[in-house]
């Protein structure tokens, strides 16, 4: 998994890796931005008396400050490969956009992170800016003709630590030809397996872009996966699809897989001035208090329109609300994994 640019083409090329370190403790901001504590002498807005009557440029001053916080710091890096699986069964909870976001933002701290596609919309492709059109080598060929991942993967444009397997159209149909395939839940297992065996071993995170179904695809997904992340959308129609998700999810550990374990949950499209909004996140917060981030996702039209650049929030516009939260997302999601696992 190399860039053909700078490196010759070899399935045998070391993933990248660097050294390791723990930071300090940071505490998310809850709901809205957070006042970030800035020595006077260093804050670059310490001069500005904002006006209350304007909550907007007072948010603005607080994502700025934050962003300055976080870039500032290094966020602390697992001992071994996290496995992480992004799931909803429901459409449109913002799946795509977290997969892609949070790696791209643990990828900008300098960890080695691997984004595999398995939508067949092939969303997370575009938004990482790898090429997709039918054709292309892809998760297909890893599921379907034991192709391995290295030999499809390619490297993000924008940050040379992160990586992509792209989904392109054939996988519309994986769910079907995987009916009869031999072991057919172990499939990404296998590929996965063989990958942090050899040319992934210094890979940090493998994030999983699941499908908006329960199908085998998914399946194959939460079997390889040691942690599943669920986006969800601060919307009551959101909470509906969850318990039969858990349930799956249950199951999964009981047959397949004893180690998964929802891990984090993210409340996302978070809009602050609706009372449903914050009913949502209460409820979400009170039923999954461990899991859920203290950090929201707040609707952005930056968030948005960066796919259609064939790119990351991050990427796109870093400043904006919504890349300082997913950043600050990233760090929880870091902290955590390190709380749960050890670093090196």
């Amino acid at each position: 998994m190399t860039d053909p640019a700078q490196e010759p083409t070899s399935e045998t090329a070391t993933l990248g890796h660097s050294n390791r370190s723990r930071v300090p403790a940071y505490e998310p901001f809850r709901d809205q931005v957070a006042t970030t504590a800035v020595p006077a002498n260093t804050d670059p807005f310490s001069g500005i008396d904002a006006d209350h009557d304007s909550p907007l440029a007072t948010e603005l001053i607080e994502t700025e400050r934050l962003r300055r916080t976080l870039e500032a710091s290094e966020f602390p890096r697992p001992s071994g490969t996290r496995v992480i699986a992004v799931s909803n069964q429901k459409g449109g909870v913002g799946k795509t956009t977290t997969s892609v976001n949070l790696a791209a933002a643990l990828a900008s701290k300098g960890a080695n992170v691997l984004v595999i596609d398995a939508d067949p919309q092939g969303n997370a492709s575009t938004a990482l800016g790898v090429d997709h059109r039918a054709g292309t080598p892809s998760i297909y060929e890893v599921l379907l003709d034991d192709a391995s991942i290295a030999s499809v993967a390619q490297r993000c444009p924008d940050s040379p630590s992160l990586w992509c397997v792209p989904a392109t159209i054939d996988l519309a149909g994986a769910d079907i030809e995987l009916v009869s395939a031999v072991r057919r839940e172990y499939r990404l297992h296998v590929a996965v397996s063989e990958l942090l065996a050899r040319d992934g071993r210094h890979l940090d995170y493998v994030i999983i872009d699941c499908p908006p179904s329960l199908g085998l695809l998914t399946l194959n997904a939460m079997v390889v996966a040691t942690e599943v992340l669920i986006p969800i959308q601060c919307e009551y129609y959101a909470l509906e699809g969850l318990t039969q998700l858990i349930k799956t999810i249950e199951m999964v550990k009981k047959h397949l897989n004893p180690a998964i374990h929802v891990s984090s949950i993210v409340l996302t499209m978070y809009d602050q001035r609706t009372n449903l909004a914050r009913e949502v996140a209460h409820e979400v917060r009170t039923h999954f208090p461990d899991q859920t981030f203290p950090q929201t996702i707040p609707r952005s039209v930056r968030v948005a329109e960066a796919p259609s650049f064939g790119k990351t929030v991050m990427a796109h516009d870093p400043h904006s609300p919504g890349a300082v939260a997913y950043l600050a997302v990233a760090k929880e999601l870091a902290e955590r994994g390190v709380a749960a696992g050890g670093t090196q």
